[in-house]
């Protein structure tokens, strides 16, 4: 099949519509089940290490209440008694302690006083004289009760005791005796806790097969793990030091490096603990990853019967078709236009081929109507290029007339013709868009020449423009029009004082101001609020006035010049920069102030403008 065949088009098109819905209701299916299911799993994990951290701290707590039993002997801590009374007491205190909660392993007092520190293991309490205390209970820059990262168990320097049972991994619990209301220090207390005081409670929390658990301290250390070759050592993985650490928020999750990671920190009494969950995504994944497979499997046998569906459906469609096309053919290589097209059925392709029939016959009778078009075409042209008026010819002739009013010795006519001329000449290089505001003032002074003939030298016109802005570039015709509204609307025939006169100076920074006034009729104020609000308009919307005035030249009526046509020509060239405003001075007359950028403009172009 080839690729430009409508039929192969057909085929290739009806599968991507069937396949690619489909597949991409699979993928996004896919995505909102695993989506979802890690939202829900980290919901309810963080539910459940909450529910952990509880657990936690309420052991935490447990620890703290009892070791507080101690001050019940801070009295003979601080006297340093030794007789069988008060080592009775002592012994009873701290086998109290130890058995008040379970999973604590054995319990270290030292005395400053007596420099004494006993050691109380399953029950059983052994006790060295003159000896200093351990370095680890001493907690330099610690507060009064803190929580030590676990270690294996150790008999706290005494190596002079009997070691009766063996070592095993512990945290402890460590606190400064106070001498009350003082805070000196009169002994230290220590509590080793096994860890299966923690693994009793964290082993609820999580699925040991699949999923991991850490506790750490602030530091980083690992308090707990699953692992037991981690415990004590410091975690440095990237996903707690980037994620977890310093981090202000008391729990959350984040995904990262292929597992879900939850998180709820601990603050018990001495310790700040964080509770970490790490959930592998492939095991949450794993219904998604079912489903999915399902669905492949539903997409493949639903693939054999749409491919299947779609070669018979295309093969009927296309088949007329392709025989209308082999007519067309026909038609095109041999310029039969009598070709037996067949009928094929009443739908559209059948309409179709009943129309080319049709068509042929229609063509036969266009061929000879498009001779005699032709020949009437030709005519219409002879026509109008016998009827064109060539403004170069007039422009001579008026160079003509100049000349010989010069010869009769008649200089006023002469005067006249020459500044017609030169406004002729201006206008018709129609493809200068752009001149300079020397060219403007040349046109314009040539303009007043004629007005002053008119009107019988009534009015005096003046210019004061600095030869620096003489080269600035601006777009064509735009100075005579808005002199032109003096003469239209504001000059008094009586009137021998009429003063017209153009000003330009450098405003802002990068803009040139030039002002239009005169000393004929004040604008009537309804008049001045009209022209105001088309200002307005044409500011605003300059392509609309643009197109009314196409618009209005299409229809043969008055093209408007004026000052709209001037505002919306400069904002067509320099679109929000350019301004015109029209405002009546308190001595009389009309001021028309022309604001635009100091700067070569970009050329436009508008309908051969």
């Amino acid at each position: 099949m080839k690729w430009n065949s409508i039929r192969t088009k057909l085929i290739v098109f009806m599968l991507l519509a069937t396949t690619i819905p489909i597949v991409a209701t699979m993928v996004v299916t896919y995505y909102y089940t695993a989506h979802s299911l890690k939202a829900r799993v980290a919901a309810e994990d963080v539910n459940l290490l909450y529910q952990g951290g509880r657990n936690l701290t309420n052991l935490l707590d447990d620890i703290n209440r009892t070791s507080s039993n101690i001050y019940n002997i801070s009295n003979l801590v601080q006297g340093g008694y030794e007789d069988v009374q008060s080592n009775s007491r002592v012994y009873a205190v701290l086998s109290n302690i130890s058995t008040s909660v379970p999973d604590i392993f054995q319990i270290y007092l030292y005395e400053n006083s007596s420099r004494k520190a006993t050691i109380v293991s399953q029950n059983t309490p052994q006790r060295n004289f003159n000896v200093e205390p351990y370095a680890d209970v001493i907690g330099e820059g610690q507060k009064s009760v803190w929580v030590q990262p676990s270690h294996m168990s150790h008999t706290y320097g005494l190596v002079s005791l009997s070691w009766r049972y063996p070592s095993e991994p512990v945290f402890t619990v460590h606190r400064k005796i106070e001498k009350v209301p003082s805070s000196s220090i009169i002994g230290y207390l220590s509590i080793d806790v096994k860890l299966s005081a923690l693994s009793d409670i964290v082993d609820q929390l999580y699925e040991q097969s699949r999923e991991k658990i850490y506790i750490l301290d602030d530091n980083g250390y690992i308090i707990y793990s699953d692992e037991q070759s981690k415990i004590g050592n410091k975690l440095e993985e990237k996903w707690y030091t980037q994620q977890i650490a310093g981090v202000n928020t008391p729990s959350g999750n984040f995904e990262t490096e292929g597992s879900v990671f939850v998180y709820h920190q601990i603050s018990g009494v001495g310790a700040n603990w964080t509770l970490v969950k790490q959930v592998p995504v492939a095991y949450l994944t794993q219904t998604a990853n079912k489903t999915a497979g399902i669905n492949l499997l539903l997409l493949a046998v639903s693939l054999i019967f749409i491919i299947l569906a779609t070669i018979i459906i295309s093969l009927r469609i296309t088949a007329p078709i392709k025989r209308l096309s082999s007519h067309m053919n026909e038609v095109q290589q041999t310029g039969n236009l009598n070709v037996d097209v067949l009928p094929a059925g009443k739908d559209e392709i059948g309409l179709l081929t009943k129309r080319f029939r049709t068509m042929l016959d229609t063509i036969n009778n266009f061929i000879l109507k498009e001779y005699k078009l032709e020949l009437s075409s030709k005519n219409n042209q002879l026509r109008a290029l016998q009827a064109q008026i060539n403004p170069h010819f007039l422009n001579n002739t008026l160079q003509i007339i100049g000349t010989l009013a010069l010869e009769l010795k008649v200089p006023q006519i002469y005067t006249l013709i020459s500044a017609l001329a030169k406004m002729m000449h201006y206008s018709m290089h129609n493809g200068d868009r752009f001149v300079t505001l020397r060219d403007e003032l040349e046109h314009v002074k040539a303009y007043m020449e004629l007005q002053k003939e008119r009107f019988e030298g009534r009015f005096s016109f003046t210019a004061d423009i600095p030869q620096e802005l003489l080269p600035l570039r601006m777009p064509k015709l735009i100075l005579q029009p808005i002199m032109e509204n003096y003469f239209k609307h504001g000059i008094n025939r009586s009137q021998e004082d009429g003063l017209v006169g153009l000003q330009a100076f450098e405003g802002e920074e990068g803009y040139v101001t030039i002002i239009a006034y005169n000393n004929g009729a004040p604008i009537p104020p309804e008049k001045l609020a009209l022209l105001q609000h088309k200002l307005a308009e044409a500011a605003e919307h300059p392509d609309e006035e643009a197109a009314t005035d196409s618009q209005t030249l299409k229809t043969g009526a008055p093209s408007s010049i004026g000052l709209v046509n001037v505002l919306t020509r400069l904002r067509l060239v320099y679109g929000q920069e350019a301004s015109l405003t029209v405002h009546p001075p308190e001595e009389g007359g009309v001021q028309i102030i022309l604001r635009i950028p100091a700067v070569e403009a970009a050329p436009y172009d508008r309908d051969g403008e």
